[in-house]
């Protein structure tokens, strides 16, 4: 056995070629079963060279425990599991390091939140440190020239490491940056995951830049970063399909601003300020989540320049989640400041998003007060795009308060406002708007044709949100109707254009739910409805996850019901038929009672009367 060969494999060491030539012989031996480890990849032709993953939890677990048991297994171990990224040699030095210290897991958690991977050594001079300085020290290594150490504290200062792809983007000015990043992957330093070159996390913490400001090649490339997020996208105007790039290096960039907007930055430094509010944009046209930014921005003070355009673009993160209250504090923060600067333009659009967001909170007279507010500023200012967009707002709250002819009128408006060329996104959303107007209408014919409209529009420039919109109001159209193979396919085109992990996923996921429950397929019904359940869950989308586990109730009640009755008699049938036939005459009556003015009546009786409907 030749262990930690890296000192006698290196091929760059002293006496290389002969060391390996004897070590190949070695392996012609058939009487001789010869094991190398090493972090080199450089090995004898005549030996296997396996692949040696990370552990798995269970093995994880078996590993720590088995050296330091605290009171049995515990979540706080399992999450320091993953945090070492199941790392056999870190988890082998934590948990002796806990054994020799006798802490408890929760003083072990808060050590490791202290120290990281400095915390993982044993009295015994063992460590995590000495396994990579031998690295570090190997010939190879050192022949890679006084750059190499910087480039790995760049590819450990960012979680997912660097994109492979972009080496001649990000270090220009290293001509061997590709062999380099090929000796770091033979060294056992890097490894690849997907395009990205990363390390583990123990490696990780142990090489990141101590003073990430200070490096020069970490400020080159967050100047690279930082002039791909200068330009500002627009869903209608050239360029903005190439925003996608965001999908796969928003972590990255996301703990990059972190990062350079903290304490130790000057806070006036507006570079990285305006490029964060470029960054909310791109994350939210492109890839919806809550973000880690927000207590930096609304910690800045009001007098800061961009303070406006940051609250502005968080205020759509928790759109994004469905929390409108904190959507709406943060625009009526960023209302106030735009009225103190006199800046007109900013106040009228940051009314038409308060318009919107009063509407997903049922507040209609403020949110109608909004929109008219806007509405008249941009009048005002001649400013036709901005007038449609007041109107379209206040459509949309006048439909949601179901005064269906005054939403007709001020979306019918906006229609005409708009231009044939140069305003399609807000083109596609009048369509979208005036289609679940004339459906209110019962008008079903006219709201699939708008509906169409908008997916002509959306379709052309690829828009994923609106895609996602229209698909999915055409696949609750359609499922009214029980008409389920048409339903079926616009909820998976839906699917397809909701990101993975998203609000919007996680809505066609109970959609989905719901067409599957129709059709009998319960088991179905119940893991899409469970998926959507963890993705509200995830992202504090409380409303949703109360309806997800009411949807999840009536699925298993009927579930357990088929249990216990495997044979549906003929009275069950014919009242679950009854039933069916009770609920299509309720709406009936809904129609009925709006063309007589009163289904606003009708709705609140029933409401604060639910038995009764039952």
């Amino acid at each position: 056995m030749l262990d930690n060969a890296e000192s006698i494999l290196d091929p760059q060491g002293t006496d290389a070629r002969e060391i390996f030539d004897i070590v190949d012989e070695l392996c012609q031996f058939e009487t001789i079963c010869l094991l190398i480890t090493s972090r080199l990849t450089t090995i004898p032709r005549h030996c296997k060279h396996p692949e040696i993953p990370t552990l798995s939890m269970e093995a994880a677990r078996d590993m720590f425990y088995s050296i330091h048991s605290n009171g049995g297994q515990c979540d706080i171990i399992d999450n320091l599991l993953r945090r070492l990224d199941f790392h056999a040699l870190s988890i082998t030095l934590l948990a002796t390091t806990a054994c020799h210290n006798m802490w408890n897991y929760n003083e072990l958690a808060e050590e490791w939140d202290m120290q990281r991977a400095q915390l993982l050594r044993t009295d015994y001079n063992e460590s995590l440190a000495a396994t990579i300085e031998l690295s570090l020290a190997s010939p190879t290594f050192q022949k890679l020239g006084a750059d190499a150490r910087e480039l790995l504290g760049v590819v450990a200062f960012f979680p997912q490491g660097i994109d492979e792809r972009n080496l001649d983007w990000f270090f220009p000015t290293i001509s061997d940056r590709k062999n380099i990043f090929v000796k770091f992957r033979n060294l056992s330093l890097t490894h690849r995951s997907s395009e990205f070159i990363t390390m583990l996390a123990p490696i990780r913490d142990y090489l990141c830049l101590p003073d990430p400001t200070s490096s020069p090649l970490l400020c080159a490339v967050k100047d690279r970063y930082f002039s791909r997020l200068s330009v500002n996208i627009c869903p209608d105007k050239p360029g903005f399909e190439e925003g996608q790039w965001i999908k796969s290096e928003d972590v990255n960039v996301e703990h990059l601003l972190n990062v350079f907007t903290g304490a130790s930055i000057d806070i006036n430094t507006n570079d990285a300020w305006i490029v964060c509010a470029h960054f909310l944009t791109h994350l939210y046209w492109h890839k919806q989540r809550p973000t880690v930014l927000g207590p930096k921005i609304t910690g800045l003070p009001d007098d800061h320049p961009f303070k406006h355009a940051c609250l502005f673009e968080l205020s759509k993160s928790f759109e994004s989640t469905g929390n409108y209250a904190e959507q709406k504090c943060l625009l009526s923060h960023a209302l106030r400041l735009a009225k103190g600067q006199g800046n007109n333009v900013r106040v009228a659009f940051t009314l038409v998003w308060l318009t919107e967001t009063n509407r997903k909170l049922k507040l209609y007279e403020e949110g109608v007060q909004r929109a008219k507010e806007a509405l008249e500023i941009f009048e005002q200012l001649g400013d036709i795009s901005g007038q449609a967009a007041s109107l379209i707002s206040l459509a949309a709250l006048l439909h949601a308060d179901e005064r269906l002819d005054a939403a007709l009128e001020a979306a019918s408006r906006a229609m005409k406002l708009l231009p044939e060329q140069g305003e399609d996104l807000k083109v596609c959303q009048s369509h979208r708007l005036l289609g679940n107007i004339f459906h209110s209408k019962g008008e079903r014919e006219k709201a699939i044709h708008h509906f169409e409209a908008a997916l002509g529009i959306s379709s052309t420039f690829n828009w994923h949100t609106q895609l996602f919109r229209v698909h999915k109001r055409l696949a609750e159209l359609f499922l009214e109707k029980d008409e389920f193979d048409d339903a079926q396919a616009h909820i998976e085109q839906s699917k397809s254009h909701a990101v993975e992990g998203t609000y919007n996923l996680g809505f066609a996921m109970t959609l989905q739910s719901s067409i599957w429950s129709r059709q009998g397929r319960l088991e179905d019904a119940r893991s899409e409805a469970l998926g959507a359940l963890e993705i509200f869950e995830r992202l504090g989308a409380t409303e949703k996850v109360e309806y997800c586990k009411g949807l999840l109730h009536r699925i298993e009640a009927r579930m357990q019901s088929r249990a216990g009755f495997p044979k549906v008699s003929k009275t069950t049938q014919n009242l679950a038929a009854f039933q069916i036939f009770l609920e299509r005459c309720w709406q009936g009556f809904l129609i009925f009672f709006h063309f007589l003015g009163i289904s606003g009546l009708v709705r609140y009786f029933f409401e604060r009367e639910p038995n009764m409907l039952q």
